[in-house]
């Protein structure tokens, strides 16, 4: 709340005349506020005689944090299977609980999950809490952040990961709301902070050009929502044992103001280049439809599929459902080859999991090949014809 100081206000009016949400008005020479205040600080700052101060009220989560233990995957369900990230997350959430000698639990939520929570316990889960209700078959932001948010009320936990997809990046920052919690969005890295345990989010920041590494030390739990393809799953292991919860969610609970009338998986140039294990990807060195068209030739005979630079993208060679890169999408195939792409960190941070990364560009100071398993300084319009005709001539054989 917003706090005044009567005997210190010297009834000037600047708060009310820098207040943007005309929350404060004054009368009989001091401040009052009203229900618009949002606590924004602002008259706080142009308060030159201090009689301004916010007090907020103590969040659940920032109070008694050493009874917060424990590290969990929202272990997204859609489709009728596991998303690819929780499994990623599993792997990735093994190693932060081991540091902090605490359990790794999954959530899992949705409608006829299925053997679900036992292919999340052999990958690495030591619990895995269910909510299998007919109400969660469609995601709907608040449904699903009431049940999360009440787990995390009821098991405290002090870590809670989740996956930065389109599901991941709506329900999260409600629940993180809800709790009074820090999140940090994006993370491409994790870690355990020696000294005191707390969990280090880095992301890149400022455009990608530098990667910021963001604590939130005074409040549980700590929320973070990492990049698809990023981290590694660990091996499947069927005879790990572990506790699957079954939770059954109050009624009103589940009740959400989003009716889903239908879901449509996209189709044809639209499709998920995540998913393949070949992505040649062009960039502005393509210069145009006759570069994009020699791309397009060498992934077909690869059986693969076509990405790009977001430069490729702004000048309209390719739809943005095929850009790589911190705007776009983050891949990890097998083989990656980039075309013409000079490798700024925006597009590297998109695609350097890949196993194989082959950079073909005419500059042999391009940054892409510090990135490279192998590099070829040339012109692209005259090595990928030769290369397409090699790939098709050993498919023929």
């Amino acid at each position: 709340m917003l706090k005044i100081d009567l005997d210190a206000c010297i009834g000037c009016g600047v708060c009310e005349a820098n207040c943007a949400f005309g929350a404060i008005t004054m009368k009989d020479g001091h401040p009052e506020v009203n229900e618009k205040c949002t606590l924004c600080g602002t008259c706080v700052d142009n308060c030159e005689v201090g009689a301004l101060s916010i007090e907020r009220e103590a969040k659940a989560g920032q109070t008694d944090l050493a009874s917060w233990s424990g590290v969990w995957v929202f272990a997204e369900f859609r489709r009728g299977r596991i998303a690819p990230v929780a499994l990623e997350l599993l792997g990735a959430g093994r190693g932060l609980a081991d540091t902090r000698g605490v359990k790794l639990a999954a959530v899992l939520l949705g409608s006829e999950l299925g053997g679900a929570a036992a292919e999340l316990i052999a990958h690495g889960a030591d619990t895995v809490f269910q909510v299998d209700d007919p109400a969660l078959a469609h995601f709907t932001d608040d449904a699903y952040g009431n049940v999360l948010a009440d787990l995390i009320r009821a098991h405290k936990p002090e870590i809670v990961l989740a996956g930065a997809t389109a599901i991941g990046r709506s329900v999260i920052p409600r629940v993180a709301t809800m709790m009074g919690a820090g999140l940090t969005a994006d993370c491409t890295q994790l870690a355990i902070r020696e000294e005191d345990g707390a969990l280090l989010q880095t992301r890149p920041a400022f455009g990608g050009n530098i990667m910021a590494t963001i604590v939130c030390p005074d409040t549980r739990p700590q929320m973070a929502t990492v990049r698809p393809l990023v981290m590694k799953p660990l091996t499947r292991d069927a005879a790990r044992r572990g506790e699957v919860v079954n939770v059954a969610a109050p009624p009103e609970r589940l009740r959400s103001r989003v009716k889903v009338l239908d879901s449509v998986a996209s189709e044809g140039e639209q499709a998920n280049i995540t998913e393949s294990d070949v992505v040649v990807a062009a960039g502005r060195g393509m210069d145009g439809d006759k570069g994009m068209a020699l791309v397009k030739e060498l992934a077909d005979a690869l059986g693969g599929a076509v990405g790009a630079s977001r430069a490729a993208v702004d000048s309209g060679w390719i739809s943005y459902h095929h850009q790589v890169g911190q705007t776009g999408k983050t891949v990890a195939p097998k083989l990656y080859i980039a075309c013409g792409i000079s490798g700024a960190i925006q597009h590297v941070i998109g695609m350097q999991s890949a196993e194989t990364i082959v950079a073909i560009n005419k500059d042999p100071h391009a940054p892409i090949f510090d990135v490279a398993t192998y590099g070829v300084v040339g012109d692209v319009f005259e090595i990928l014809p030769k290369l397409t005709a090699k790939m098709k001539e050993r498919k023929g054989a």
